[in-house]
């Protein structure tokens, strides 16, 4: 089975394709940008870049979007993760929250997908605590501040392979995949 997956985020195209092609699901890479409905709600903001995709690509399409929910901030940025680390970067992130007297944070993923008939969503989400400082490579946005439950290093610093094992997204697409699978049989 394949499906196309937009994105621009290389990284996470690459983290998708590593999770779900031993379980024989080819996803193929659709590079466009979709503007994002700016909102704290990420099950709308999914469903509006799921559609959105899906006028661009004009078949079976899935989208993402992860964010941080910060427990300081009652959840707050959610679904404006994004907005909210390209203005603070790495460093002054880590310094606000991670310096805080509560650095609880989950990182959730959501995936959309339609089957050109309907929205289906999928959520992965892991606990954990945000870095005083920033550690590892900062190329992959918060991966640098995130510190899972269970772990001393971040995203980062605990490399592909062992985050994978562990994460938000990983979470999600496997229920991705099952429902995929489920489809697969009753198609039969």
């Amino acid at each position: 089975m394949s499906i196309r997956y937009v994105s621009t985020n290389k990284d996470k195209f690459r983290e998708a394709k590593s999770i779900l092609e031993p379980m024989k699901i080819s996803i193929l890479p659709f590079e466009t940008k979709i503007d994002e409905l700016q909102t704290k709600e990420t099950q709308s903001l999914v469903e509006d870049k799921v559609l959105k995709a899906f006028n661009q690509v004009g078949r079976k399409v899935f989208v993402d979007h992860t964010g941080l929910y910060l427990e300081c901030l009652n959840g707050f940025p959610g679904g404006l993760t994004q907005v909210f680390w390209d203005t603070l970067e790495a460093d002054r992130f880590a310094e606000l929250y991670g310096n805080n007297v509560n650095t609880r944070a989950t990182a959730k993923t959501v995936i959309g997908y339609t089957d050109c008939q309907e929205i289906h969503t999928f959520e992965g989400e892991i606990k954990g605590r945000i870095a005083q400082k920033p550690s590892g490579d900062r190329s992959f946005q918060w991966d640098c501040v995130f510190i899972p439950d269970g772990s001393e290093e971040t995203f980062a610093v605990m490399g592909e392979q062992r985050k994978n094992e562990i994460s938000m997204r990983r979470i999600a697409l496997d229920e991705f995949a099952k429902f995929l699978a489920n489809q697969d049989q009753d198609d039969r």
